[in-house]
């Protein structure tokens, strides 16, 4: 079947709308979870926070791949526009079909029937799951197979997000135990830095049924008022280390540093995840003993801390790497020269 024409005025319109499309597919249905759920979206953990992350992601691979979407790559036959409108309107469809046509409560009830401790939780997991799906639908619909990897962290990061909640429903608390290895090593770090800032501290161990295996660490104040929290892997920073690696993986794959540098700023980065994570631990304690709301803290606030590391990391390395290359040439006395790890070579 013969291309669609497409006028030439309309060339440089129709090429930004095109790029744009994947962004687009998901602003309703969000819309629609921001007016049912509003709270959720205050919420990183087992909430909807992650989504503007997601949308950030999204649009930053599309500034990045910009050259790569040619509109000459992109014309629609008919078929194939009729394919993508579909699939466009998926994100939408699930949404209303979940929130109003009640698919989740039929999940909800389905994970109850099947001894799910966190059976309300459930409908959010496979939303994120879904719309990771979703998402690979519509840029392989709207891009092809080939353009797959430029939309690979947005991705893989969404998916992460799905599956570690996931998890966390299935083995709640300290169940999975391939993911509690990091526990006690978190809890004794943390307590260190209690320690080092006048907080005395204890740690003890329990095992029953419901929760598992976990360490409870105990911090005194100076007047001899106590908090105690169990630990439990989400709380470990496996969650951040996770999100870390595939996010990490993908962005210096897609890179043109050399593998030794590679290998040097992923174990930076990681051991930084890390440390953040502790002190993240160490706040929720502080924040208790001085009578504030740790509930808030770890549900919004908290998360923030690693993840906007996480997201900002791999900036750092472009602005790093950038400005050294312009220091190195002025010292040189070569003049101005293109940056060392421009954006473009990320989709390499």
């Amino acid at each position: 079947m013969p291309e669609m024409p497409m006028p030439r005025r309309t060339n440089w319109l129709a090429n930004v709308l095109v790029k744009c499309l994947p962004i687009m597919a998901f602003v309703i249905p969000l819309s629609i979870l921001y007016y049912l759920y509003p709270d959720t979206f205050e919420m990183t953990w087992e909430g909807r926070t992650y989504y503007l992350f997601f949308l950030w992601l999204m649009l930053l691979e599309t500034i990045m791949n910009w050259e790569e979407l040619q509109i000459e790559r992109l014309r629609l036959t008919f078929v194939r526009t009729v394919f993508f409108a579909i699939s466009f309107s998926l994100p939408t469809i699930y949404v209303v079909g979940a929130n109003f046509w009640g698919w989740n409560e039929v999940l909800r009830q389905l994970a109850a029937t099947n001894g799910i401790a966190f059976s309300d939780l459930m409908p959010l997991s496979i939303e994120y799951l879904v719309f990771a799906v979703l998402f690979v639908v519509i840029t392989f619909v709207g891009y092809g197979i080939t353009n797959l990897r430029n939309y690979s962290l947005t991705t893989v990061f969404l998916g992460a997000i799905g599956a570690i909640y996931t998890i966390n429903n299935l083995y709640p608390y300290g169940h999975f135990t391939p993911f509690q290895v990091l526990v006690p090593t978190t809890t004794i770090l943390a307590a260190g830095v209690l320690n080092v800032m006048g907080y005395p501290t204890s740690i003890n161990y329990i095992q029953n049924p419901q929760y598992g295996s976990l360490p409870v660490l105990t911090a005194f104040d100076a007047r001899g008022h106590s908090v105690d929290f169990n630990i439990a892997w989400p709380c470990s920073g496996v969650e951040s280390l996770i999100i870390y690696s595939v996010t990490m993986l993908l962005f210096l794959g897609h890179s043109s540093i050399p593998w030794r540098q590679r290998v040097v700023y992923f174990i930076f980065g990681a051991g930084i995840t890390y440390i953040i994570n502790v002190l993240r631990i160490v706040t929720i304690y502080t924040i208790a003993l001085g009578g504030g709301s740790v509930t808030t803290f770890h549900d919004f606030y908290g998360q923030l801390y690693s993840i906007s590391w996480i997201i900002s990391y791999p900036l750092l390395i472009i602005a790093s790497r950038t400005l050294w290359g312009k220091i190195m040439t002025w010292r040189a006395g070569l003049g101005q020269s293109p940056a060392v790890f421009p954006l473009k070579e990320l989709s390499r």
